[in-house]
């Protein structure tokens, strides 16, 4: 009998820890890992490149062994010329505009696609 009462009684105080403010903190965390998660949300391009084989030649700020994106976006101004010289490249390949070691094409490769590809490097230009 005194353990069943020590038992219902260990149960209440455990349901008791439960407050309402303690409530409403998992509401804010979760209301929190909601909008945090939506901020970090790729954009299509970015997508398309994580997927893609460019990660093994470029980097988002590093240069491996082509230029990193952000060199990339420092040369070329975000317009439709560049986009569309940008994605032709991407699509045909090409070599000497940052030195000699050619850039493999991609000729399976959608040019809308190579299109966002482009806009969003050329996304990280820094003002």
């Amino acid at each position: 009998m005194k353990k069943t009462f020590l038992g219902l009684g260990a149960i209440v105080i455990f349901m008791a820890s439960f407050s309402k403010a303690d409530l409403e903190k998992e509401k804010m965390v979760v209301a929190t890992a909601t909008l945090t998660h939506h901020e970090f949300q790729m954009s299509a391009g970015e997508k398309l490149i994580n997927k893609s084989d460019c990660i093994g030649c470029h980097n988002k700020v590093n240069k491996i062994i082509g230029p990193s994106y952000t060199e990339i976006a420092k040369k070329y101004p975000a317009t439709e010329k560049n986009i569309n010289y940008l994605a032709d490249k991407i699509i045909k390949g090409g070599t000497g505009v940052w030195g000699t070691m050619p850039m493999t094409a991609h000729a399976t490769l959608k040019p809308a696609d190579a299109k966002l590809m482009v806009k969003y490097i050329l996304s990280l230009k820094k003002k």
